[in-house]
């Protein structure tokens, strides 16, 4: 795509760089949703996504998830529309991936200051931004430890978060386990809409008191949550 397809769409999209990212992101939806159609009919993976139904009229908004598996933002990006995420510092330096990075407008952590105003931005812009509280990959068998980034995002700029929850069955690609560790039977990944969460109640507080209340329930909502395998979602 950076040596073929991207250079082609800069092209027609010149001189409207907002224009640009927007087909760039589509592009990488229509790609990613390829390649679950491909895993699906292959028989490597079985995919469900329930949440498709309650996110398809969505618009910039904070979508927040769990996260399990390796292709658990390659899954969220084929169907949530208008998707946009927050990436790694380091892919930005990686030859094969800079390329779409760049011209999907995807946003960098690789600057603290910058990064809420880069999310203000996109939420504006009506994307919908997927962010994962825990920043890394659940141990399975662990409790979730999140991080403020998140509330503070929804805070600043007024919006609810829409909460979701990933399941693999069985676990696989998961942290610090080799990619070709294939489990005993072909895995399922669900993705499941959980609710949405009010913000409203929180803006009385100070900004860092608020975001600090706010990962707490999040955090002990999830971890009850994980706790009734998904059932708990009051």
């Amino acid at each position: 795509m950076s040596l073929t397809a991207l250079p082609l769409l800069k092209l027609r999209a010149y001189g409207e760089p907002e224009k640009q990212q927007q087909m760039a992101k589509a592009m990488v939806q229509r790609t990613f949703r390829f390649f679950i159609g491909f895993m699906r009919f292959t028989g490597v993976f079985n995919f469900a996504f329930p949440a498709r139904e309650q996110l398809q009229h969505c618009r910039g908004q904070v979508i927040i998830a769990n996260h399990p598996c390796l292709i658990d933002i390659v899954a969220l990006i084929s169907f949530v529309p208008n998707a946009d995420c927050v990436v790694k510092a380091h892919l930005w330096r990686n030859p094969f991936m800079r390329g779409v990075i760049k011209s999907s407008g995807y946003i960098s952590n690789g600057d603290p200051e910058g990064l809420i105003i880069d999310c203000e931005r996109s939420l504006a812009q009506g994307n919908n931004l997927i962010i994962f509280p825990e920043g890394t990959r659940t141990e399975p068998g662990k409790p979730f430890r999140f991080q403020r980034g998140p509330a503070n995002l929804a805070l600043r700029t007024q919006n609810d978060m829409m909460a979701l929850r990933i399941c693999c069955d069985p676990v696989t690609l998961i942290k610090n386990e080799p990619w070709y560790c294939a489990p005993p039977k072909k895995p399922t990944l669900t993705i499941e809409f959980l609710r949405a969460v009010p913000t409203t109640s929180y803006q009385t507080e100070q900004p860092s008191i608020a975001a600090r209340q706010l990962t707490r329930d999040l955090e002990a909502y999830y971890n009850k949550v994980l706790e009734s395998n998904g059932k708990y979602k009051t």
